[in-house]
């Protein structure tokens, strides 16, 4: 800690300005301006620093402030402010040593600051002293709510591992189950084209027409790997004409072979050109070569297709979970919703179709990818449940400025005016009991609005709910690094204001802004 820059004391009348003592007497206030130093910090040091020793309990008389906290080796800002009597520092000395006594983040003065300080001891002394009902009603409060955050946070993170697992395992088990199929069916086709090139190749046909018929093999694979896709109607017909081409040459099967053909590109003019030159009495073996060629040709390419799927969304969950990225860095968020739509694709009902209408010129946004991933969960999960199994979830991105917006858009039944202001309390749920903690909005807009320095708006009406992310291309300019969380045992980052109304090209300028108790 820097060496402090003191100067007299508050005096009695001075501290009774600052809304945390105004309700003190004046024994009290006497006794405080008896204790109390004011020091004045300069712009760009630390006032405290995480992990010492809490000795101190400050209180912001002038300047500008912010709470950082290392977390995983990284600096993330919780917040800052300039409001007068705003506090930090030793806020638990009062319990004593059933807690660690030390600060539980870094206070850095922005600008130059003035603070009244107060010793760890002598605080702790006034609140046991002076308030004996309050502190056992804190001391319930604070060890009552961290067990129980404790195990809301545990529940919480097993049900979204749990969610996410099953729709992972499902997603896999489809891709994986098609490659076993198409692996046992092309094991019997090669088996039984060994023994129909036998039947070819047995003496019965010439050197010169079995090269010809080994160039239609080759042929016939080039076409099957570039046949295009026919509609349903277009297949009945090709399969049609095929079928009766068959039937016309005395080819064994015909329903069963004509598909397969179609399938492959071939067509009755193909095949004619192909299997003229080798005679009647083989038309029938080369046929079934040819069939047997392309259904194996079919067969690799539905495995292929099945392994990409699996790659893909092995790819997703890694972007997803971003467990090979650095805490913070620029991300393409196109991706980041992509990886999220493959991930919740088990819980997308049948009925629910899925639009996107990316802006392709987006720019990387600087972010925490894991975290923005845990932001698009949530509003596209609770679009989902607002739909009901059908309608249309749209999600839309582009930029305005210096900010990039993500919309996610439901055509469910909306969101009632009375209660829209409240969607970002903590453990605020419209969902019957048991189906929802109201975190997941909570936890989205200080993601959003803390970490990120943006903002996160919603407009509702029947037919039409929208929640806009607002995100910025670049980093604040006093800024190394966008911020995350809520402060913890601090005034000093009081929480951004929360709007319903959608203004096209709000930024995080409100972020800092106080709210009335009616907004919170």
């Amino acid at each position: 800690m820097n060496a402090p820059s003191p100067r007299a004391g508050l005096s009695p009348a001075e501290l009774r300005t600052l809304f945390l003592f105004e309700a003190l007497d004046d024994k009290q206030l006497d006794w405080l301006a008896e204790r109390g130093q004011v020091e004045l910090r300069p712009g760009g040091a630390p006032v405290y620093s995480q992990g010492e020793v809490a000795t101190c309990f400050f209180v912001l008389l002038s300047g500008t402030v912010a709470v950082v906290r290392r977390l995983h080796g990284d600096d993330i800002e919780l917040g800052r402010t300039d409001q007068k009597g705003v506090y930090a520092g030793a806020t638990q000395a009062y319990l004593g040593d059933r807690v660690d006594q030390v600060y539980p983040n870094t206070l850095r003065a922005i600008t130059d600051v003035e603070l009244f300080v107060l010793s760890a001891e002598e605080f702790a002394h006034a609140v046991r002293t002076w308030f004996p009902m309050a502190l056992h009603l804190l001391e319930g409060l604070f060890f009552g709510s961290r067990a129980s955050n404790t195990i809301i946070g545990e529940r919480e993170r097993l049900e979204a591992l749990g969610s996410l697992t099953a729709g992972l395992t499902h997603e896999l088990n489809n891709p994986a189950a098609a490659a076993v199929r198409a692996t046992d069916s092309l094991r019997d086709r090669v088996t039984k084209m060994r023994h129909k090139l036998a039947l070819i190749a047995d003496g019965r046909v010439d050197g010169t027409r079995l090269h010809h018929l080994v160039a239609m093999q080759d042929a016939a694979v080039r076409r099957a790997i570039n046949a295009p896709k026919l509609s349903a109607i277009e297949a009945s017909d090709a399969e049609d004409e095929v079928t009766d081409w068959l039937e016309d040459h005395d080819v064994g099967r015909p329903w069963d072979i004509a598909p397969t053909l179609v399938a492959g590109g071939i067509d009755a003019s193909w095949l004619s050109e192909a299997t003229d030159s080798l005679g009647d009495e083989n038309r029938q073996a080369a046929v079934g070569w040819l069939t047997y060629t392309i259904d194996t040709e079919l067969l690799m390419g539905e495995i292929e297709d099945s392994v990409n799927r699996i790659s893909g969304l092995v790819d997703a969950a890694r972007q997803y979970s971003q467990l090979d990225r650095a805490a913070q860095q620029p991300v393409d968020v196109h991706e980041l919703l992509d990886a999220t739509v493959v991930m919740l694709q088990a819980k997308i009902p049948s009925g629910v179709r899925v639009v996107k209408e990316y802006d392709p010129g987006l720019p990387p946004v600087p972010a925490y990818g894991a975290e923005l991933n845990q932001v698009w969960t949530n509003l596209i999960d609770n679009a989902l449940g607002a739909m009901n199994g059908s309608g249309t979830l749209t999600i839309a991105t582009w930029r305005d400025g210096d900010h990039v917006f993500v919309e996610v858009r439901d055509t469910g039944s909306g969101i009632p005016a009375d209660i829209r202001p409240r969607i970002f309390e903590p453990f605020f749920t419209t969902k019957p009991v048991g189906e929802g903690t109201g975190l997941g909005l909570d936890i989205s807009y200080r993601i959003v609005v803390n970490k990120h320095h943006g903002d996160i708006r919603v407009e509702s009406q029947p037919g039409d709910t929208r929640f806009r992310v607002c995100l910025p291309i670049t980093l604040p300019s006093d800024e190394e690094e966008p911020p995350p969380a809520a402060a913890e045992n601090s005034r000093t980052a009081p929480a951004p204001q929360r709007s319903e109304e959608r203004q096209h090209g709000t930024g995080p300028d409100s972020r800092n802004r106080p709210r009335s108790r009616a907004e919170r």
